[in-house]
């Protein structure tokens, strides 16, 4: 073997070995939340009659995935679930996924636990900017309403005009909108040093470029490809 190939092999075997080291801090439960994510939006968006509206998963600018919300636990009431956010790129692609976490909403006394599949769809910048800074207050910071039905469902400027988020929820095999006022979304800075190898904020994640989509949050990725295909911006021509 030449020394030339010699350093090659040595070159490629410390990236490998870096690699891995990354990787391996990546947990089975992070791994899993992924896959889960894109589940869920896999099979609301195959409910033809209920799914979300292909023209509100269009016009997406970001869409949140939040797989097993509980609510009502230990007999408080409120809400908490981890999943994750993907921003829509001014190229029109998506970006890196982000791990967030969810809480809050309305307390007092309540019987049992429920748990609920979320899908939050923000319809705008503004929605989307304060969670960006790392948390953000729905109804306070961004208005979140329950979202309209029907995959092939019209939705007009006045409907995207009605809210920032528009939320929709499964439990139990029903799905339907639901209203989240009170609940606070927050970036889940842990789970992402683990996965992408380095302290990054939601900033260098979803608007920034600063890490790439690798193989663990490729399924969720792949997912909002499918359901919310890249769109292209316009550009001017000239005759």
């Amino acid at each position: 073997m030449s020394k030339r190939s010699v350093v090659f092999v040595s070159v490629l075997s410390l990236v490998l070995l870096t690699a891995s080291l990354v990787f391996a801090k990546v947990t089975d439960a992070e791994r899993e939340r992924v896959t889960k994510a894109a589940t869920v939006l896999t099979e609301i968006m195959q409910v033809p009659e209920k799914g979300i509206p292909d023209e509100l998963m269009a016009n997406a600018k970001a869409v949140a995935v939040i797989p097993h919300v509980v609510k009502g636990a230990f007999g408080i009431g409120g809400r908490y679930g981890k999943g994750l956010v993907s921003h829509r790129l001014p190229n029109g692609r998506w970006s890196p996924p982000s791990f967030i976490e969810i809480g809050g909403g309305s307390f007092g006394l309540q019987l049992g636990v429920e748990a609920t599949d979320l899908v939050l769809v923000f319809t705008n910048e503004e929605g989307f900017k304060g969670l960006l800074k790392g948390k953000v207050k729905l109804g306070a910071d961004a208005s979140a309403t329950a979202g309209p039905v029907g995959r092939t469902a019209e939705v007009g400027t006045d409907i995207l005009l009605k809210s920032a988020v528009f939320a929709y929820s499964r439990s139990k095999g029903l799905f339907a909108g639901i209203s989240l006022d009170g609940s606070v979304i927050t970036i889940d800075d842990d789970d992402n040093q683990d996965v992408y190898g380095k302290a990054m904020s939601a900033e260098d994640i979803l608007l920034n470029g600063r890490v790439a989509t690798n193989d663990v949050m490729r399924p969720f990725v792949a997912a909002l490809e499918k359901y919310s295909p890249s769109r292209r911006p316009r550009t001017s021509t000239q005759d």
